[in-house]
């Protein structure tokens, strides 16, 4: 249950219709997970972070039925966005620096997964890492690297 004061999973689902463009928001994500607070048993490498799904659509398919590139890129650009929030407990104005993707294998027919983390949070850059995943098999499918700039207000 949600304190006064914490920033939970419901709070990143409201972030998702208030905050994106809306062609991401017609991406359809969901927040599967949200981390924000070590768990009980104290793990050595836990990161806050997120996992969002991107459900499948013909419309993010290339030809072939696959799952086009650019779409990966926006679902794993999103995520961190979330990943962030989680790590900050809260909204804070951010901006993508840099992505790089590294495209593994080609999904097809399947919703995609993203387990975005935080690996650093500094006061005005925060550096993470997205791993996609195909959820009928839960393989990789992309890994990304990215990093963001905080901004003030």
């Amino acid at each position: 249950m949600q304190q006064a004061g914490e920033f939970g999973i419901d709070d990143a689902k409201l972030m998702l219709g208030d905050v994106f463009a809306p062609w991401v928001q017609d991406l359809n994500l969901s927040v599967e997970r949200f981390d924000f607070a070590p768990p009980p048993d104290g793990a050595a490498d836990w990161q806050p972070g997120a996992i969002l799904r991107m459900p499948f659509s013909e419309r993010l398919c290339r030809t072939g039925g696959i799952v086009c590139g650019q779409a990966l890129m926006a679902f794993a650009d999103t995520a961190m966005v979330l990943a962030n929030l989680a790590a900050n407990k809260g909204y804070r104005p951010m901006t993508t620096v840099d992505q790089t993707t590294h495209f593994m294998r080609a999904v097809t027919a399947s919703d995609v997964l993203a387990d975005a983390r935080v690996v650093r949070l500094g006061r005005t850059m925060s550096f993470g890492r997205v791993t996609l995943l195909s959820a009928t098999d839960n393989k990789p499918v992309a890994m990304v690297s990215s990093a963001f700039a905080m901004l003030p207000g």
